[in-house]
């Protein structure tokens, strides 16, 4: 079970990834056609992004503690000192961010408001983000594999 909730918070994140850009480009081009789909794709970035702080959470709680001192043990210790640690206080910032981002995109959208720059430039930010925890995950998974190792 483990796996499968471990594979679960990735793809979560990288469905609010794609999300939160599909909204960063929608307001790029704004219409009033278009503002209920930023709208939706502004809460299916929230949701998705509370559901990979959800289920990683779960995960660190039931299981990292084995894989934690896999990595400390193992050859790439800076897997969790650097990146897990860098990750989880940087997370918290994501996750206001894609809680903000449905609030900022239900003001008016169309033509130049400034609420379509805010909305851009938080989706932005929730893009550039969420690509920086799926690399630091890699590092941490990196960690984990090689610790596992015979040394």
């Amino acid at each position: 079970m483990s796996h499968l909730i471990l594979l679960l918070h990735p793809v979560l994140g990288m469905l609010a990834i794609l999300t939160a850009g599909w909204a960063f480009v929608e307001t790029r081009h704004p219409e009033a056609a278009n503002e209920q789909h930023i709208r939706c794709l502004s809460t299916a970035t929230a949701v998705l992004v509370w559901l990979a702080y959800i289920v990683g959470g779960y995960w660190y709680v039931v299981y990292f503690g084995g894989d934690k001192a896999v990595i400390m043990k193992g050859p790439w210790p800076f897997s969790h000192t650097y990146f897990m640690e860098t990750k989880e206080h940087f997370f918290f910032v994501l996750l206001l961010l894609a809680t903000y981002l449905p609030i900022a995109a239900r003001d008016d959208l169309a033509g130049k408001s400034p609420a379509r720059h805010v909305v851009g430039w938080v989706a932005g930010l929730i893009v550039l983000l969420a690509l920086m925890m799926e690399g630091y995950g890699a590092f941490i998974s990196m960690g984990v594999k090689l610790g596992a190792l015979p040394h």
